[in-house]
């Protein structure tokens, strides 16, 4: 099912971006933050990415589907090519194909920011799936051409529970000598509402 609309997320959304992500603090292990936060700190997060990525939310309805957003990989300004990425959907929307829409949508913009490594920092079961989390998000990036890179294990604990930490990868482009250089998302944003209608 297609989602009505995908546009820049604002400060405002923030209440609204936690009642999707609470139940995966509160009930899972997909993240390893382990209280919800208030909503001023979500909106300084909202805030802080939009200095320079992009963090978009898709709507259906009316109403807030999911969200999916680039931050920054390392400090360090050699890294200044590579992102993470990160998306969540609202729990009873999930596997409807909204994650693979606000990712399409967070690849095209950050292509235009001249960005070319995607790296998605994923929990991961130690042994089995157990109730807390399952390998859904691994096969989900698998998917959308993001392949293995590492693994870090017993990194996390949350319900009593010890769970690895993956990495995965994904290119945007060849890596050359001189790439053009990134741009802020500011920078690019009239052409996101130009080229994409996301606004």
């Amino acid at each position: 099912m297609k989602s009505d609309r995908i546009r820049i997320a604002t400060r405002r959304d923030a209440s609204k971006l936690l009642e999707i992500y609470a139940p995966y603090v509160e009930k899972t292990a997909v993240t390893f933050e382990c209280e919800v936060p208030a909503v001023p700190e979500f909106e300084k997060r909202i805030g802080h990415v939009l200095e320079k990525y992009p963090y978009l939310v898709a709507e259906r309805e009316g109403a807030i589907s999911g969200y999916a957003y680039a931050g920054t990989f390392k400090n360090r300004a050699a890294y200044r090519w590579a992102v993470e990425t990160t998306v969540y959907v609202r729990e009873d929307l999930k596997k409807m194909g909204t994650g693979r829409e606000l990712y399409a949508a967070l690849e095209k913009i950050l292509s235009m920011q001249n960005i070319l490594n995607l790296n998605a920092c994923i929990a991961y079961p130690c042994e089995a799936e157990d109730p807390y989390l399952t390998r859904d998000s691994v096969q989900f990036h698998e998917h959308l051409g993001y392949q293995f890179v590492g693994q870090f294990h017993w990194c996390g604990y949350k319900f009593g529970r010890w769970y690895h930490m993956i990495w995965m990868e994904k290119f945007l482009g060849g890596h050359t000598e001189n790439p053009p250089a990134v741009k802020s998302f500011g920078e690019v944003r009239s052409l996101v509402a130009e080229k994409l209608g996301i606004w």
